[in-house]
């Protein structure tokens, strides 16, 4: 099959260095990642910093993640079709913008705002990042193990974001964990402009607005729905609108894919793959219980038992470190013996230490948490290989990248809806008694959805038992 990627050379444009392409590049994809985590262990600061409760501090973190699941699928297809080079500028343009803008802001809504534009940066940079790699790595080899840097350099930056934003906050103040991002894309950016070659495809999909444009609306609904009953109740009238929007939107969405077909942000003839649903309802459900969880833990670890930034960042490595160094692990059980048992497995063990949370208590020392962050960060560091390849696996080989993305996305979005079910359960950290109770219900209430989809992965995902070989 010929070639159908273009490579266009820019005016006065020099030789490609193609580690400064990977350097620069694995600082966007860092920035990105942290910027998941790394606001966490500073919500307790901004709260009382901006005079916000708890429904604002969920809008600090879901505004960054519904823009970042919005827009995924959509900004790799304009990449493709307008030039990644020039989307990943501008998305390090729009990323720096929205990062100064935190750093600033005067109240929490344009705080919310400001995480709303470091989204679209982040989703407008994290797709082209990996195509731009590989593009300057044309041999085999050399471009398997640039994109095993890139991978590890995203790794790193889970376990790195309760830490880094823990001793930013302790000893700078919370604003800095959004100016410290600054510089690094001033020079990732320049460094990008100056060795970056333009590419695009040239046979690349169309971009589905319809698609875009509802997909939005059905996960701002949705989350707004969650985050304001949590407020004001399931009754409340802004609730009910919110959901009433959500389902409109869901139709609508469904409506306008089906008509678009191939053509479809989300093509429908994917979703008729029930292994494929599985493998991404699985990341969904991965990501609802991992960040809605956290972003409970991290308040209880704070306002309830009364820890600093820094501490409340060493007390959660437990989670993220095995994340890191048993994700390659996972991926080459993976790679032998398919999807089915790593995911099952890493779903049961993530549950059994999502339910060893519930024995927490205010006074609870870092040993009593220490299996349940073990055990619940070995079973995700099983998982997420493991669900990323089955929903590659089940696809064409020419959807394997629609397939990839899919699959962020549903994490993305699980993410989103997570912080705003965990939040809306556990209520304001500041009523200690009610939050400790909600706190343990959407532990435990995790560790149950981690059951079904552990029963899921069983039945649908793919599976060959190939003993272990070397």
């Amino acid at each position: 099959m010929a070639d159908t990627r273009e490579t266009r050379r820019q005016p006065g444009h020099r030789d490609t260095a193609p580690r400064t392409v990977l350097l620069v590049m694995c600082a966007g994809y860092f920035l990105v990642l942290l910027d998941v985590t790394v606001v966490n262990v500073a919500l307790p600061r901004i709260g009382s910093g901006l005079h916000t409760d708890i429904g604002g501090l969920q809008w600090v973190v879901d505004g960054y993640a519904l823009a970042l699941a919005a827009l995924m699928l959509t900004s790799g297809t304009a990449g493709d079709r307008y030039g990644h080079r020039r989307v990943v500028l501008a998305g390090l343009a729009v990323f720096g913008a929205g990062s100064l803008a935190c750093g600033l802001a005067p109240d929490v809504a344009v705080l919310v705002i400001a995480r709303v534009v470091q989204g679209v940066g982040a989703a407008l940079l994290l797709p082209g990042t990996l195509a731009i790699i590989s593009r300057a790595y044309p041999d085999d080899a050399a471009r398997a193990r640039a994109i095993g840097v890139w991978a590890g350099v995203g790794s790193l930056a889970l376990p790195a974001g309760p830490l880094l934003g823990g001793a930013l906050t302790d000893w700078l103040g919370w604003r800095a964990i959004f100016l410290i991002n600054v510089p690094v894309v001033l020079f990732a950016l320049v460094r990008s402009a100056a060795v970056v070659e333009e590419s695009r495809e040239a046979s690349a999909r169309r971009l589905d607005p319809p698609g875009l444009l509802l997909g939005g609306l059905l996960l701002l609904a949705t989350t707004y729905a969650f985050i304001e009953g949590g407020r004001t109740g399931a009754g409340s009238p802004y609730v009910v609108t919110a959901a009433t929007v959500a389902v409109l939107a869901l139709v609508a969405l469904t409506v306008a894919e089906l008509r678009r077909g191939d053509e479809a942000m989300l093509p429908p003839a994917l979703l008729r793959r029930p292994a494929f649903d599985a493998a991404n309802a699985t990341a969904g459900i991965m990501n609802l219980g991992t960040l809605g969880t956290l972003f409970v833990l991290m308040l209880f670890l704070q306002s309830v038992q009364h820890r600093s930034a820094l501490v409340a960042g060493f007390a959660v490595l437990p989670l993220f470190a095995p994340l890191a160094v048993i994700a390659p692990f996972g991926g080459r059980i993976t790679s032998r013996i398919g999807s089915r048992v790593p995911a099952a497995a890493g779903l049961l063990i993530a549950a059994a230490g999502l339910a060893l949370l519930a024995r927490a208590q205010p006074h609870s020392g870092l040993p009593v948490l220490l299996p349940a962050l073990l055990l619940w960060g070995i079973g995700c560091g099983l998982l997420t290989p493991a669900v990323v390849a089955a929903a590659i696996a089940t696809v064409p080989a020419d959807r394997a990248g629609l397939a990839s993305a899919v699959n962020n996305t549903a994490r993305q979005t699980g993410g989103a809806i997570g912080i705003a079910v965990a939040g809306a359960i556990a209520g304001p950290p500041q009523d200690a008694g009610r939050f400790l109770r909600g706190f343990h219900t959407v532990a435990v209430g995790s560790a149950g959805l981690y059951g079904v989809a552990a029963v899921v992965a069983v039945v649908l995902l793919p599976g060959v038992w190939r003993p272990l070989k070397g």
